[in-house]
């Protein structure tokens, strides 16, 4: 048990700094969601169609987005594909008590992330939330990969002895001396 608890602690702590969008018509549904998800993320959006729910995507541009697929004015489905045409590395996951096999073949044509079956229990919403922090984690990973640069030799040598005696990496000396570079280019 104590184990389970420190991955909450730990899920929260990601997941604070991410936002989410609910699209939920049945409004019971929809508070209970926002308030679990009020717990996880930093800002809950909530909607009860997919019309706001898409004008409400576009003001705020949540980190993940949880859509329920049958809907008035505007479904789940239409909704996901217009919000992929936005963002097609947006995070979208159907929540949906539907097991019409069409519009769930739908969804993965679309892209979705994930697809989760009404009612919802507390470990599936654990689960789901511990793979999107994964997701996300690996995109982190891959936009900040360390940068490569050729130096000419004899900067080179400078960067190394001053990376050396500095115990630095040869990147932060470079960046340091970039910035020092463009303040003093902005100055004057």
């Amino acid at each position: 048990m104590k184990k389970k608890s420190m991955d909450l602690v730990r899920l929260s702590e990601e997941t604070k700094k991410l936002t989410a969008m609910i699209v939920e018509d049945e409004k019971e549904a929809n508070r209970l969601l926002s308030a679990t998800f009020s717990n996880f993320f930093s800002d809950v959006y909530s909607t009860f169609n997919g019309k706001d729910g898409l004008e409400v995507y576009k003001k705020y541009q949540p980190d993940i987005v949880f859509v329920d697929i049958i809907m008035p004015e505007m479904d789940g489905i239409t909704l996901s594909r217009k919000i992929r045409e936005l963002n097609k590395h947006q995070i979208i996951v159907i929540i949906s008590a539907s097991n019409d096999i069409t519009k769930i073949s739908e969804t993965i044509e679309i892209g979705v992330n994930s697809f989760i079956q009404k009612p919802i229990d507390t470990d599936k919403i654990i689960e789901l939330l511990t793979a999107i922090a994964d997701i996300i984690r690996k995109r982190k990973k891959i936009e900040t990969k360390t940068f490569s640069i050729s130096l000419p030799l004899d900067v080179y040598e400078v960067v190394d002895t001053a990376a050396k005696s500095e115990s630095i990496s040869k990147n932060a000396i470079v960046i340091r001396a970039l910035r020092d570079f463009y303040k003093e280019a902005l100055a004057n």
